[in-house]
């Protein structure tokens, strides 16, 4: 059986070293390439690998970094020709926004590195929702929103202050429509961007809104387009 084809934050980790000036010449026994092999194996990403001992395996590495070659205007030869859509996509995308690409690579690396939190991130369920900094920042992400530590710290304090617990964006209070059993349920969103979350850094109250369900899916859906505050002002525009 053929391995599952190359996921988003696979082609960002190999486009980064691509577009690394010093990462060498396109073969497999490239100390880079292999290094680049070794974390890809390490990425939360499949559950199941037909081949394990082909998987993301230096050979492979480098025929996926020869897919770029075609897309690279810098490039005068051919290159290979089996590269694919979202290959190319990623490639215009970052093209020239390489150190954008260098952060978010660099982003994904440390998450994984971490034990804890790579676990976390591989018990997050998939959904619908792609980004552009793929699916291992955006479910890094959700875990932050669903620290109840944390959440519990910012509930507090909003109810501290303001004395209840409303969507920040549309200002549904759910205890006030449902009653009691609405007591003290809201959602929680993280408004760093995904290109900038870390895993060494300490989450702060501020960088945490408290939505309802439908506006913080609203939120989601939009994150690969929009910020935190331009979906914010986007909603309350048309709640005037």
């Amino acid at each position: 059986m053929r391995n599952p084809k190359w996921h988003r934050d696979e082609i960002i980790l190999a486009l980064d070293l691509y577009f690394n000036p010093d990462r060498g010449s396109l073969d497999s026994n490239n100390p880079n390439i292999i290094n680049l092999s070794r974390i890809l194996n390490e990425l939360p990403l499949f559950a199941h690998k037909p081949d394990e001992q082909r998987f993301r395996n230096p050979n492979g590495v480098t025929l996926k970094l020869c897919n770029f070659l075609p897309f690279d205007n810098d490039y005068n030869g051919k290159g290979m020709t089996r590269g694919s859509i979202l290959d190319q996509e990623l490639f215009i995308e970052f093209s020239n926004k390489r150190s954008e690409l260098k952060i978010i690579a660099t982003s994904i690396k440390a998450a994984i590195s971490n034990i804890d939190v790579k676990t976390a991130i591989s018990l997050v369920e998939d959904d619908d929702v792609t980004v552009l900094e793929g699916s291992i920042l955006y479910k890094l992400h959700k875990v932050i929103e669903r620290n109840s530590t944390i959440v519990k710290k910012k509930k507090e304090r909003v109810i501290e202050i303001y004395g209840k617990l409303s969507c920040e964006i549309c200002d549904f209070d759910f205890e006030n429509f449902y009653g009691e059993i609405g007591n003290g349920f809201i959602e929680c969103h993280h408004r760093t961007p995904l290109a900038q979350i870390s895993v060494r850094a300490q989450t702060s109250l501020s960088d945490l809104a408290l939505v309802c369900a439908n506006c913080h899916r609203i939120i989601h859906r939009n994150l690969k387009t929009h910020h935190f505050e331009e979906i914010k002002a986007l909603i309350q525009k048309r709640l005037c």
